[in-house]
């Protein structure tokens, strides 16, 4: 189990490198993903592969990305060709009177939208985009405020889906939601990335590394967007269309959608039909657009998102075998029960943070962890509550750092990042924030 869980690292170091160097998601994610066919199957692995890719067409996570970011793929299309985005722009530019009320606006709506971190991540960005590139901010910041108010905000709010997903796992052991609310003032990473997200919104951070390129580029003159990633501008709408272009037009699908995913239970699909449907009234049934041209903009916004599903088909996958060879165990395994328990809420952030951003596994290793952690804590008379905030900050910080995490792809079908510009863009962001949690957890490790 040892061997197998060492050599399970080896595809997504080999995703990593090949994302970095050759920026091709696709490409990368085909050859770490059959690498670890090759890996878990040995001579057997093109049945092994096949085998890997009907399991991720039939996971339900992959149906649920599928249709979300189709669904979205359309919408976005529909928004820009109706000229909706430019009625929404036309009316916020008041508001947001430079780029840093623009990206302080920008992470406000990610705390505000924290039902679910798809929802946050799709909405925010397509509330956004075109006010970001009216202010000439790179999309990288754009995409880092986006991904940081995800998973991060999720977490800490305790009637998103996570919360509810986590405080569900929690009943096994004789705790439920007061524990899990005990917990929030714990989840250091979390609070650490929203901190820094602000500050750099409002430009009291430094630029780090590929974000202050990116913006070196766009004040040299450059695209929103790194080379050879073709953005459509919001000036590019028809003048006909910006005459009529309102912003009920944006807003009230906006809302059908947010209502959707209330009152039926969460259930974003349900959001996205009711959205979907408010549109094909306001645009066809008011004469704005024939019905034909119409479906052939959601069609062709949803044929923009292939290459994004192809590459989270064969994310899937890959984990999918990551996972037979034992990796999440190995890396847990590492927690010994002798390590000393002022440390182990800074060691199990670390270790859940750690298999969260090679696995990309995120709430199946909430099931997997507390099983492992919780008990370990009670037999060692640690609090609980500081338990599961390391492990629910692991999680949070794996899903915004992964560089396949389904956050990361709806960050890229929202936003046009791809996935390696945004891994570049935020990485020393979340590791300034992984340090700054650790010591948090050190600290509240000793006073306990």
């Amino acid at each position: 189990m040892e061997r197998n869980g060492l050599i399970a690292c080896l595809p997504v170091l080999v995703l990593i490198v090949l994302v970095m160097i050759t920026r091709r998601m696709v490409e990368s994610m085909f050859v770490a993903s059959l690498l670890a066919a090759i890996l878990a199957y040995g001579s057997d692995f093109i049945n092994g592969y096949i085998q890997m890719l009907y399991a991720a067409l039939s996971n339900e996570s992959f149906q649920l990305l599928l249709i979300v970011a189709c669904a979205f793929g359309g919408m976005i299309t529909l928004l820009e060709k109706s000229g909706a985005m430019f009625g929404f722009q036309k009316k916020m530019v008041r508001l947001c009177t430079g780029p840093r009320k623009t990206m302080v606006l920008t992470w406000l709506l990610g705390g505000i939208v924290f039902i679910d971190d798809y929802l946050n991540a799709l909405a925010v960005s397509v509330s956004m985009k075109s006010l970001s590139d009216y202010y000439r901010i790179p999309r990288e910041h754009l995409a880092y405020t986006v991904n940081c108010m995800g998973a991060c905000v999720c977490v800490l709010i305790p009637i998103s889906s996570w919360s509810a997903f986590a405080i569900g796992s929690l009943g096994d052991y004789g705790l439920g939601a007061g524990d899990y609310y005990r917990a929030i003032p714990y989840m250091f990473y979390p609070f650490c990335a929203i901190v820094i997200s602000l500050l750099l919104a409002c430009r009291k951070f430094p630029l780090l590394g590929s974000m202050k390129k990116a913006y070196q580029r766009v004040e040299n003159g450059g695209p929103l967007l790194d080379e050879g990633q073709p953005v459509e501008e919001i000036g590019d709408v028809p003048e006909e269309v910006k005459k009529k272009a309102s912003i009920w037009n944006f807003l009230i699908p906006m809302v059908c959608l947010f209502a959707g995913v209330l009152l039926f239970d969460n259930n974003i699909v349900a959001g996205i039909l009711l959205a979907l449907a408010s549109m094909l009234v306001l645009y066809c049934v008011k004469g704005r657009m024939k019905i034909t041209v119409f479906t052939d903009h959601f069609v062709n916004g949803v044929t923009g998102m292939v290459p994004l599903l192809l590459a989270v088909m064969l994310g899937f996958a890959m984990q999918d075998a990551v996972a037979d060879m034992g990796f999440n165990e190995f890396v847990l395994s590492l927690c010994s029960e002798n390590i000393l328990p002022q440390i182990l809420p800074a060691v199990i952030f670390l270790l859940v943070g750690l298999a969260a951003f090679l696995a990309a596994s995120f709430w199946m290793l909430i099931v997997i962890t507390f099983p492992i952690f919780i008990p370990l804590a009670q037999v060692m008379g640690i609090d609980p509550s500081l338990i599961i905030a390391a492990v629910m900050s692991g999680v949070a910080m794996g899903s915004q750092a992964c560089i396949y995490s389904d956050a990361i792809f709806m960050v890229a079908s929202g936003t046009g990042v791809s996935n390696g510009n945004q891994f570049r863009s935020i990485i020393p962001y979340i590791g300034i924030g992984v340090v700054a949690a650790t010591v948090l957890f050190l600290i509240a490790g000793f006073l306990q």
